[in-house]
């Protein structure tokens, strides 16, 4: 009886495994949740932590050198994302922008919750400084080693510097193709450009210097250059605005290192508007975003600056010609220089070099040298 026993199969029930199909119907409502609250496809779980404290705090404190007009379409777009979030955008120029971040930091004081700059090396000078946070955005994987340092500056965006000129005051004979050629330009019609030339002026205009040192760095040549604006008594500007509404007015016929997404814009408005990206080397230039160390709401900082560096973010800041910095976002038609001539200028401590007070000062006097050549 016993050996009959021992023959006898024992069937134990098995717990089958879940189908693919079962286990995703349970998983829907968790997705459906995330999609609710505003979760981002691909981004971690624990992100919906993020926005529920970003819900919290309810709005986000901006400050940025970016015309506002130039991101309406970016912002808006994040609003209808998080429509729980007020965004207060402000407009700084950049060496204000600058002092008012370290003022307000060391007061202990409310300050920008997202600090947005195109002065890359004042910007690189806050981080190294201690006045920005870390954070590792998810986006983090799909950006250009160039566009991050230490998660804590963030490139947004890669702009040409450009020169800009005014085609129907300009003959096309005198277009230049290269700063050597604008330099001999210049300097072989020096009365019918004399007063009629533009740039930034780099003691007041944190944009204005970073390109100009960058513009050292790649050639030294560039101080004839200098020489030659100054014998054509070039007009100075402090921001973007002025500079290009001097190109659109016909009170200058050119604006040397404008920023490219300004220029390409004004140029879809106004056909009189020309474009030159230098063969010889374009700088390519980013808007630089950091999360400020007193932030008093950084989770909503968090949620606009991944949407900033997101598909949808580039996407909508490409349409006002702010060139994408991941490779993955296609930029308008023309907003990019050819990558033989393109430079990018890398975020780092590299940057920091020229802001040395004596650098800086012995640099601009050089720069004034060159200016007042007669």
């Amino acid at each position: 009886m016993i050996g009959l026993l021992r023959k006898i199969p024992c069937f134990v029930p098995r717990r089958q495994s879940l189908r693919p199909w079962r286990r995703a119907l349970l998983l829907l409502p968790a997705a459906f949740a995330l999609i609710a609250a505003g979760q981002p496809r691909g981004y971690p779980r624990s992100y919906a932590d993020t926005i529920a404290a970003a819900r919290r705090e309810g709005a986000v404190v901006v400050y940025s050198t970016t015309d506002r007009h130039e991101v309406v379409g970016a912002l808006n777009a994040f609003r209808k994302r998080y429509p729980f979030l007020r965004v207060d955008y402000r407009e700084l120029e950049s060496p204000t922008l600058y002092n008012r971040v370290i003022a307000e930091s060391r007061a202990r004081k409310p300050t920008g919750d997202l600090i947005w700059s195109s002065a890359m090396d004042l910007q690189i000078k806050l981080v190294n400084d201690g006045y920005a946070q870390a954070y590792a955005s998810p986006e983090k994987p799909y950006l250009p080693d160039w566009a991050i340092w230490k998660n804590e500056a963030w490139g947004v965006t890669a702009e040409p510097v450009v020169i800009a000129y005014n085609k129907r005051l300009v003959p096309p004979r005198d277009v230049p193709r290269s700063r050597a050629a604008f330099e001999r330009l210049l300097r072989s019609n020096a009365a019918f450009y004399r007063g009629r030339v533009s740039t930034y002026d780099p003691r007041l205009s944190g944009f204005g210097y970073l390109q100009l040192t960058q513009d050292y760095h790649a050639s030294r040549d560039v101080m004839g250059l200098v020489g030659a604006l100054g014998a054509a008594r070039v007009r100075l500007h402090t921001s973007s605005g002025p500079l290009l509404a001097d190109i659109e007015s016909g009170r200058s016929l050119f604006a040397y290192n404008a920023l490219g997404s300004y220029a390409l814009e004004l140029a879809t408005r106004n056909p009189d508007i020309g474009v030159i990206m230098p063969s010889d080397y374009t700088l390519v230039v980013s808007r630089i975003a950091l999360i400020a160390r007193e932030a008093r709401q950084p989770n909503a900082a968090k949620l606009l600056l991944d949407f900033l560096l997101s598909v949808e973010g580039q996407r909508q800041l490409a349409r006002a010609y702010m060139a994408p910095s991941r490779e993955d976002v296609a930029p308008l038609a023309g907003s990019k220089p050819p990558p033989s001539s393109a430079r990018p200028v890398k975020l780092g401590p590299a940057l920091l070099a020229n802001l040395d007070r004596i650098r800086r000062e012995r640099f601009l006097a050089n720069w004034q040298t060159a200016l007042n050549e007669k």
